[in-house]
């Protein structure tokens, strides 16, 4: 994935929508895409239009180009990362002695003005200086119209989760542009995008919906997009995506590139999800989200078919954080939820999806399948802390194993599921850097032509449980595989510890014959 951004590459709410006209009250200057102007009545009749020349030319005056000052942070060294780096080692006043040396760079993206008094929606990784030890300390905003006017931004607020930002410029009698209703968008409608791809200034492409909800793999809680095959580049970051009609059904925000150019694969945030978070951004609010506490994964295939349920309807709790909603909800490891307040768990409307568009101290109702039967339960919201402290609970962090035996190699193909098992001894569990309530049987070695060894399953991990039984011996683990097999199962699902990492539910098919 790569931001359309000049910079910025290698990266990735809900709400009601909403069609009011942001508009300072008794000003005479009305929207550009207000119902009844030239827009509505340049409007196309079904089928491909004659032209987007009437629409461009009323909507390409409130888009706007955005472009930050930063202080970054570079290596002084010249050959860094080369064979040669050692040279300028020793204090060489050309290289620094080696040392960061601060510099200014420059960034480039888009936005567009809601209402005439200088408000401006963008992303927030236009206006950001970037994540990591190579972040840049943005120094200044600039907003350019396209009639080459220059002003400086203030940043009025900016909420990293859902990569949104608003800023404002001093000025009056702006052109602005009006959010539509994003849910009325279906899939094969004509969709304009403006923009500054790679600086050059106001350009306008045009496309189609190529998909509604689409989910891109990056996770989070907003990770739901509009796709299109609208001609999106660096620098269309936080540029509108337009209706037939003029109204604003999106936020241009990621391309989906392997050489960072366009391949008709764009992402654009929906004004459903957009709009709510940029009022409360405008009137200065943080915006809160709903937090259960678990860790969460997929219903794929295999999971499914190992829980006898169908596949990609719930997600499975994989992991339950201590004295969250979800513990004190009663919510357990190994739940699979399926709705949350009335609506479908899928992999379009994902559990993340709907847990943080719900009111934080809200209780709500979920529908969670445990042991085969439908239970509901109800939780009381607890607030979603920010992207790095979740981040901080998946740490993949892993533990140096022990070289692998020779017995155990011999032994791995021998077993059902292609695995060769010990019991967890405490200097087992000592060696692989467990906790002592860890508890289950040890992989010694995979068979490299298992499906556990597929799903990348090796020596040294912990099966803690297989279909939800506890695993004391490599006896219960054989016990669970042969009942799976009796009970006309292709796969078991195994409960796996890899370290100090949180527990991940893996679902092995089990070797035939």
């Amino acid at each position: 994935m790569r931001y359309a951004y000049a910079i910025t590459s290698a990266l990735l709410l809900g709400g009601t929508a909403a069609t009011l006209a942001l508009q300072s009250p008794g000003s005479a200057q009305t929207a550009q895409n207000e119902p009844g102007s030239m827009v509505a009545a340049s409007a196309p009749r079904a089928g491909a239009p004659m032209s987007f020349a009437d629409l461009a030319a009323r909507l390409q005056p409130a888009v706007v180009n955005i472009s930050t000052t930063q202080r970054v942070q570079v290596s002084g060294n010249p050959l860094a990362g080369t064979p040669f780096g050692d040279l300028f080692g020793g204090g060489d006043a050309n290289a620094n002695g080696g040392r960061p040396v601060t510099r200014e760079a420059q960034s480039l993206g888009s936005g567009f003005i809601i209402s005439d008094d200088g408000y401006i929606v963008t992303n927030n990784h236009v206006i950001s200086g970037g994540e990591g030890p190579n972040a840049g300390v943005v120094s200044s905003i600039k907003v350019t119209l396209p009639d080459r006017t220059e002003y400086d931004a203030t940043l009025v607020g900016r909420d990293p989760t859902s990569d949104l930002a608003v800023l404002k410029i001093k000025a009056t009698n702006l052109p602005f542009v009006r959010f539509g209703d994003s849910t009325k968008a279906r899939v094969g409608d004509w969709v304009v995008a403006i923009g500054n791809p790679f600086g050059l200034g106001g350009t306008v492409t045009a496309g189609i919906v190529s998909a509604l909800h689409r989910v891109t793999g990056q996770g989070g809680a907003y990770d739901r997009y509009i796709q299109t095959d609208a001609s999106i580049n660096q620098g269309n970051s936080g540029g509108p995506m337009f209706d037939i009609n003029g109204n604003v059904i999106g936020i241009n925000t990621m391309i989906f590139s392997p050489t960072g150019g366009n391949i008709g694969i764009g992402f654009a945030i929906p004004a459903e999800q957009a709009f709510p978070i940029v009022e409360k951004l405008k009137g200065g609010l943080t915006v809160k989200r709903g937090y259960l506490g678990v860790g969460i994964q997929p219903l794929d295939e295999d999971i499914a078919d190992s829980l006898g349920l169908p596949k990609n309807h719930g997600e499975l709790i994989g992991r339950v954080e201590p004295g969250e909603a979800a513990e004190k909800a009663g919510i357990k490891q190994g739940d699979v939820v399926v709705k949350v307040n009335g609506r479908d768990v899928t992999p379009d409307q994902t559990l993340s999806y709907l847990v943080a568009n719900q009111p934080v101290g809200g209780r709500v109702p979920i529908e969670v399948i445990r042991d085969g039967k439908h239970q509901m339960l109800t939780a009381v919201l607890g607030e979603r802390p920010s992207e790095e402290k979740l981040a901080s609970l998946n740490s993949n962090a892993q533990p140096g194993l022990d070289p692998e035996d020779e017995k155990a190699s011999q032994t791995a193909t021998r077993e059902s599921l292609g695995l060769a098992l010990q019991s967890l001894t405490p200097e087992i569990s000592r060696q692989l850097g467990l906790t002592g309530l860890v508890k289950g049987v040890v992989i010694g070695a995979a068979d490299p032509s298992s499906d556990a060894a597929a799903k990348g399953l090796q020596r040294g991990d912990v099966i803690v449980s297989v279909n939800y039984r506890s695993t004391a011996t490599p006896a219960d683990v054989a016990a669970a595989a042969g009942a799976a097999k009796a009970a006309g199962r292709r796969s078991v699902l195994l409960l796996v510890q890899r370290g100090t990492q949180a527990p991940r539910y893996v679902a092995v098919k089990l070797k035939q014959g």
